[in-house]
């Protein structure tokens, strides 16, 4: 009877839609996502999600303490993560001196792990349905653990590059597997929460994980940086093991679901704007470094300086789209691509100064803290019956634009300069601007 009790409450149970791919630090709280049509999703057991041969999942009963122990296992998984994939940005010139290539060719650290996330989310997510979710997360864990420690043990920049193939191969899976798992770790009511605290390792990866990494850099060397990544892996996967319940599927995500969501107009557009705005992002980002020393005049210690100003600028911008998404999404994704255009483009001109270079970073800092939080609202809102599904396709396209982003970016700087490269994002993320407000959007995500 009790049995029966669970499964009946797991069945009527839904869980909120995660509204931050990559920079969500807790905006999605259990009152919003009741409250507003972008932020909630139907039930979870639906007919294009649900599957009925999938294992259920009785949910023992476990300690609340254990349960947020749990949680804060899966947010120290992506905190490891997401500053292993962008850790590059704050050793971009430090790696390249060691192999003796141009910045550009570095830039390929950023460009080769997006291409593989892109890949690995929606082929490991349909690959992978009927596999232990506790099981596929050990496994990824144990292979960034290998990334980490063949990139600072690497005598060739062909070695890092295969360390960022497996980074990337981790990213895609991992973030298609986790993103929904806080309502499984903790009682129906925390969902909410639980969510909000594994997503906060998004933004604290930018504001503590890549300027704490980029400092041992400059302290002992990058590689240290690489081996502390190793240290941090290693203990999420133990932690893993011991905090962490067995997961079994509750629903698959089949491919033609994925190919239904692309028939939407709605989704087309988010496509095409979550394209624009990460391509100017990552076209410009990954070369902020070689810009702000060879333009700005600011030596690497002052650099990790205004890389944590800037990811702190990113937590005050999530929080801040967070509380105003649900209000006007194409309003708030497109203002938040005017500041990073506005910031892009007069960089040239003001961050030549350190005072005009540190203003900047703040507004593009805070800019692009919105972009995922509007991005995955976008795709949520645009296909409320498939929450998975819309997780999978905000996680591909993001990162296969990550992936162009610093390709291009890294061609430009080496045929031009760092200012060139600034320029020609702020264009970009105008395009952006454009596209949201002119295209005509029928449904959720139109402007009200």
């Amino acid at each position: 009877m009790a049995h029966r009790q669970v499964l009946k409450a797991e069945n009527r149970r839904t869980e909120p839609v995660v509204l931050a791919g990559m920079e969500l630090a807790g905006a999605c709280a259990p009152d919003h996502a009741d409250r507003t049509e972008v932020m909630s999703t139907t039930s979870t057991t639906t007919s294009n999600t649900a599957d009925p041969a999938a294992p259920t999942d009785p949910a023992p009963v476990r300690s609340p303490l254990v349960g947020w122990l749990a949680v804060v296992t899966v947010m120290m998984g992506i905190f490891a993560i997401v500053t292993t994939e962008i850790l590059p940005i704050g050793v971009l010139t430090a790696v390249g001196a060691s192999f003796r290539i141009s910045d550009g060719v570095a830039g390929l650290m950023m460009t080769m792990p997006g291409v593989l996330a892109a890949i690995a989310a929606p082929t490991v997510t349909v690959a992978t349905a009927r596999l232990d979710r506790r099981l596929m997360l050990c496994l990824l864990m144990l292979v960034l653990t290998l990334a980490n420690i063949l990139a600072a043990v690497a005598t060739a920049y062909w070695v890092m590059m295969i360390s960022r193939v497996l980074v990337g191969f981790v990213i895609g899976a991992f973030w298609s597997i986790g993103a929904g798992l806080g309502a499984r770790l903790v009682r129906p009511e925390r969902a909410g929460l639980a969510t909000a605290v594994i997503f906060s390792a998004v933004p604290l990866g930018s504001v503590l994980g890549v300027p704490a990494g980029t400092l041992i850099g400059n302290i002992a060397d990058w590689r240290a940086a690489f081996v502390a990544l190793a240290i941090v892996s290693a203990a999420v996967f133990v932690s893993l093991i011991v905090f962490v319940p067995p997961l079994p599927p509750v629903r698959v995500t089949r491919l033609s679901v994925l190919r239904g969501m692309l028939r939407s107009t709605a989704v087309r557009v988010g496509l095409a704007a979550t394209f624009l705005i990460v391509l100017a992002h990552f076209g410009t980002y990954t070369y902020v470094t070689p810009f702000l020393e060879t333009v700005t005049g600011i030596a690497p210690g002052g650099i990790t300086v205004c890389l944590l100003i800037y990811g702190a600028a990113g937590v005050a911008g999530n929080f801040v789209a967070g509380a105003l998404v649900s209000r006007n999404l194409r309003v708030v994704f497109g203002a938040s691509a005017c500041l990073l255009a506005g910031a892009t483009l007069l960089l040239p001109v003001l961050g030549r100064s350190v005072p005009g270079a540190v203003v900047l970073l703040v507004v593009w800092g805070t800019a692009y803290g919105a972009v995922p939080v509007c991005s995955q609202s976008w795709f949520a809102a645009s296909a409320p019956h498939a929450p998975e599904a819309a997780t999978v396709v905000f996680t591909a396209s993001f990162q296969a634009t990550i992936a162009v982003g610093a390709l291009v970016g890294g061609v430009v700087v080496d045929a031009t300069s760092p200012s060139v490269v600034m320029v020609l994002g702020g264009t970009v993320a105008i395009l952006m601007v454009a596209t949201v407000c002119l295209a005509d959007v029928d449904g959720t995500v139109r402007a009200r």
